[in-house]
């Protein structure tokens, strides 16, 4: 049984594990940044001093095995007419109420985990509550998850925290324990870097012999990676934890041109590839699209992800 772990947040990573739980004999686990700030999960953090849920609650539905009424429901949004309730997702305040009555984190999320028959581990990378500070090139200093997407006009030189910060030690173990390592599908200063730039989580992934494989996302994205190239990306992975990536996956899928146009409006164009890359890079049929939205196709990933790993041994 191979030992998979996805490394990310938000929805990239989410689509990525929709794909990876339907492949056979592995244990998927994955580790979830908790820097989130902003929408229903900034303001409950603030309430109850608790680690950000809000990619957690993402990620539980999407490795649910099936689509029940209780996964569904862990994503209902309360709607604006619902007062002091307006905005908040019902998964994020279960989250918070068992998390504030058990005083554990890890253990509120393993508890959830159980009633939605997750096969496999939910880890967030920290248990702390965590700020995140970007520094651009041009000098701007930006605070905080929701302002960096939002609020940064150039690239970004350097991501940290405002305070020292520490890993889980369930997150160290399942890296020091992988066969393989994805990261990504997903935003890459906001939702990979802000694992790898925990000190122990950059140590244990320079120590880990898992194969270490990048999964891009398909299309730039405003206020983090506006004119990135793939090396781009794998540029500021190393700068901010110098691994050595075994393989990068980058999607070829033709996308209508409408789409472009609609991903134009804030300046976003498809990912390219520059010669010499940093790592192997192998392009696949990933996509599929809903309404003007670029998305990775669960049934491609599977397929993708089961002939990396068939092939990893081999010729990585």
């Amino acid at each position: 049984m191979k030992r998979i772990v996805v490394i990310g947040g938000g929805k990239g990573q989410a689509a990525l594990l929709r794909g990876l739980k339907r492949i056979q004999d592995i244990h998927l686990t994955s580790l979830v940044t908790v820097a989130d700030d902003g929408g229903s999960t900034g303001r409950l953090r603030s309430i109850f001093d608790i680690p950000a849920m809000g990619d957690i609650r993402n990620v539980m539905v999407a490795m649910a095995p099936e689509e029940t009424i209780l996964s569904q429901i862990m994503s209902y949004r309360f709607k604006d007419n619902a007062q002091d309730l307006s905005g908040h997702s019902l998964g994020n305040l279960i989250l918070s109420a068992l998390t504030e009555s058990s005083g554990d984190f890890v253990q509120s999320i393993s508890k959830i985990s159980k009633v939605l028959n997750i096969n496999g581990d939910i880890i967030p990378s920290t248990t702390q509550t965590v700020t995140l500070k970007a520094i651009c090139e041009d000098g701007q200093v930006v605070i905080g998850e929701q302002h960096i997407g939002k609020d940064v006009k150039g690239r970004i030189k350097e991501l940290s925290y405002l305070s020292e910060v520490h890993a889980s030690s369930e997150a160290i173990n399942a890296i020091l324990n992988a066969d393989f390592i994805f990261f990504g599908v997903g935003s890459l200063y906001t939702s990979i870097l802000p694992n790898l730039i925990i000190p122990e989580l950059g140590q244990a992934l320079l120590f880990s012999r898992a194969k270490k494989i990048f999964v891009a996302n398909a299309m730039t994205q405003r206020g983090e990676t506006l004119g990135y190239d793939l090396n781009d990306h794998l540029q500021a992975i190393y700068d901010h934890c110098p691994i050595r990536l075994d393989l990068a996956i980058i999607a070829n899928t033709p996308i209508p041109e409408s789409i472009l146009n609609h991903y134009a409006l804030d300046g976003c164009e498809p990912l390219t590839i520059r010669i010499p890359s940093l790592a192997k890079v192998l392009s696949y049929d990933l996509l599929t699209f809903i309404g003007n939205t670029v998305v990775h196709d669960d049934t491609k990933v599977q397929k993708c992800c089961e002939e990396v790993m068939r092939d990893a041994i081999l010729h990585l």
